[in-house]
C-alpha cells in the first residue's frame, strides 16, 4: 500500500483585526474574515484558482480534485505543497503526467452559483451515478441534538461573520467542522481529509449553514454522504437531484423547525412539537 501523500502545514490565521466605526460615531476594534487566492496547480498544470479563507490549504485541494472527479485515487498523489508567496497550491502526481484525460476532463466547465469557488468540470457529471447511497434512517430527536451541538461551532463566524460553515456528523458527534468564505470550499476541505483518512459517508450526515444547490449535493453524493441538512433553503435543481439521487434534504432546520424536502421516509419522528394554538375568530 502506498504512503498517504505528504502535505504541507501552511494554514492561515482566519480572522484580521482592524478598526471600524459603530452606529454611535465611535471606533471600534473588530475582526473580519480573510480572504485569499490560492491557484490549484496538478504538475504544474494550472487547475483553478479559489477564493478561500486558508486555513486547511492542503485538505482543500484534496478534496476539490476529488469532488470533482479530476483524480480518482488519492493513492496517485504524492505531494500537496502551498507556497502563499506565490498564491498557489502543487499538486504533485507519482506518475508525473498529472490528471488522465486532461483535455476531455477540463474541456467544459460551468460557471455555478457556488461563493468562493463557481467551477464544475464535465467529469464531476460524468460519474455522478458511479455508486448508489446507502438509504439509513434518523430519529427526529437526534437532528434536534445535533442542531443544538452545532451552534458551539462557529467560532469564525461570531468573531467575524463573512463565513460559512460545515459538519462532518456521525450521530450527535461532530467529526469535523470546517468554515471558509464559501461554502464549496468547506465542503471539499472534509472531502479531502475524508479522502486522506480512508472515512466512508454511508453513515454520516452532512450540515452546512449555507443554502443546499444541485453542486452541494453532488458533492455529498461524491463523498457518499446520504444525509444533507441545512439552516438555509434549497434550490429546484438542486431539490431534484436530491430526488434523483437518493439524497435526504433536510433544509430551513433552526431550533425544532425543519422542512424534510425528500427522504421524509427516512426520518422517525419521536419528537414532535406542540403545534401552536389557534386563536379562535371572533364576530
Amino acid at each position: 500500500m502506498l504512503d498517504k501523500p505528504k502535505l504541507s502545514n501552511s494554514g492561515l490565521t482566519p480572522t484580521h483585526a482592524v478598526v471600524a466605526m459603530d452606529q454611535f460615531g465611535e471606533q471600534r476594534d473588530v475582526k473580519v474574515s480573510g480572504e485569499s487566492p490560492l491557484t490549484l496547480k496538478v504538475d504544474d498544470k494550472e487547475i483553478v484558482t479559489l477564493m478561500t479563507l486558508g486555513t486547511h490549504p492542503e485538505l482543500l485541494a484534496l478534496g476539490y480534485l476529488r469532488n470533482q472527479r479530476l483524480i480518482d485515487d488519492i493513492a496517485d498523489i504524492e505531494s500537496v505543497n502551498v507556497n502563499w508567496d506565490k498564491e498557489s497550491v502543487q499538486v504533485t502526481t507519482r506518475s508525473g503526467h498529472g490528471i488522465s484525460n486532461w483535455q476531455e476532463k477540463l474541456s467544459k466547465r460551468t460557471v455555478t452559483t457556488g461563493c468562493g469557488q463557481g467551477t464544475m468540470f464535465s467529469c464531476t457529471l460524468d460519474k455522478l451515478y458511479d455508486n448508489k447511497l446507502a438509504q439509513i434512517q434518523v430519529k427526529q430527536s437526534l437532528l434536534y441534538e445535533l442542531l443544538k451541538s452545532i451552534t458551539g461551532y462557529n467560532e469564525i463566524y461570531k468573531q467575524a461573520g463573512a463565513v460559512h460553515g460545515c459538519a462532518l456528523c456521525f450521530g450527535t458527534e461532530i467529526l469535523n467542522f470546517v468554515e471558509d468564505v464559501g461554502r464549496h470550499n468547506a465542503a471539499d476541505t472534509i472531502s479531502g481529509s475524508m479522502w486522506l483518512d480512508d472515512i466512508s459517508g454511508e453513515d454520516k450526515i452532512f450540515y452546512t449553514t449555507g443554502r443546499l444547490t444541485s453542486e452541494i449535493v453532488m458533492k455529498a453524493a461524491h463523498m457518499g454522504i446520504p444525509i444533507l441538512l441545512s439552516r438555509s433553503g434549497v434550490t429546484h435543481m438542486g431539490l431534484e437531484l436530491a430526488r434523483d439521487l437518493g439524497v435526504t434534504m433536510i433544509a430551513r432546520a433552526k431550533g425544532k423547525a425543519f422542512l424534510a424536502y425528500n427522504g421524509s421516509e427516512n426520518i422517525i419522528y419521536n419528537s414532535k412539537p406542540d403545534k401552536p394554538l389557534q386563536r379562535k375568530m371572533t364576530s
